[in-house]
């Protein structure tokens, strides 16, 4: 990876979604946002709503989708938010979902995910449940609105990852740990890896599209994700968290609202944002650090196998 300059905005660490997108119009500008229904999901959507977007909250629940798309329209004013199922790690459902889009899109917010599973859990196809969700999925689901993006003038792909890639890469050899013994956070790691490479990829192949994708890091925030894997965490895991400086849900959707629709990431591509910020390179051993990004995640030569691999579990 050859060096560049580290791209820098006016926002930082507390900087909120209203702050982002003050002056911007988002009227007659379509985005999809997964996992829309819960956590800074739902804050993204509300927010880009709230710029005058359409919305389409993608989910697995329908009804609590809808519930939140009637909530964001009611308080934005804006009519056009709505919900459409979608299972990630259901190609059928993908396929679905793909099929159904008609037009152009100019937001995809790649945010819906699962997080350090106790237990090994397994799609029917074999593929190890986070990898399968918050990687696969998402990544089936970018190839398959690729010409709506393409459609659109200046589409942007935001990737959710997070410093939990800090824990691992894309562990090539055995990705859905066939041959190892599975933990729960390198699985979670390297899922978060390949989002980042995801937007490495796509940003590659898709520039002439007028596509670009960045990958960013939300932040520490305590959405029901968080609460909820807790009582998961090693006493090493634990210690990390403790240390973190929680962020408001406003706060941690900023970064994603950021590289979705302010004016002052048109162009920019293939990079990691955190706090608003492009994040420094962090090569501390450390994988309990809060900040920062690896190497591995940006990697070009791994965003490309990675893209074969999992065309290849695709198409399987």
């Amino acid at each position: 990876m050859s060096p560049r300059e580290r791209f820098t905005t006016p926002y930082g660490f507390h900087t909120t979604t209203k702050e982002v997108l003050d002056g911007v119009d988002l009227t007659g500008r379509r985005a999809i946002v997964t996992g829309g229904a819960s956590g800074i999901g739902v804050e993204t959507a509300r927010a880009l709503a709230g710029a005058g977007a359409e919305v389409t909250i993608a989910v697995r629940n329908v009804e609590a989708g809808s519930r939140v798309a009637r909530e964001i329209a009611a308080g934005t004013g804006n009519s056009k938010v709505s919900a459409a199922p979608l299972e990630l790690t259901d190609r059928a459902s993908v396929a679905s979902f793909t099929d159904a889009w008609q037009g152009p899109l100019h937001i995809l917010v790649n945010n819906a995910g699962v997080m350090a599973l106790p237990e090994l859990h397994r799609t029917p196809e074999g593929w190890e449940l986070q990898f399968a969700t918050n990687h696969l999925g998402h990544f089936n689901l970018v190839l398959g609105l690729h010409d709506a993006l393409a459609a659109a003038a200046g589409a942007r792909i935001v990737s959710l990852s997070s410093t939990g890639h800090l824990f691992s890469p894309v562990v090539f050899d055995d990705i859905h740990f066939e041959h190892r013994a599975y933990e729960p956070w390198l699985a979670y790691g390297q899922s978060k890896t390949a989002n980042a490479l995801l937007a490495v990829g796509a940003a590659e192949r898709w520039a002439d599209d007028g596509i670009t994708a960045n990958a960013v890091m939300p932040g520490g925030i305590r959405t029901g994700l968080q609460r909820h894997q807790e009582s998961n965490m090693t006493p090493e895991v634990e210690e990390a968290f403790a240390g973190f400086n929680w962020k408001t849900v406003e706060e941690g959707a900023a970064t994603s609202v950021l590289v979705a629709a302010s004016p002052l990431l048109e162009g920019v591509t293939g990079r990691y944002f955190e706090d608003c910020n492009e994040a420094e390179l962090n090569t501390d051993p450390n994988p309990y650090a809060d900040s920062g990004v690896r190497p591995y995640a940006l990697d070009a030569d791994d965003a490309a196998r990675l893209w074969e691999v999992s065309t290849a579990m695709l198409r399987s």
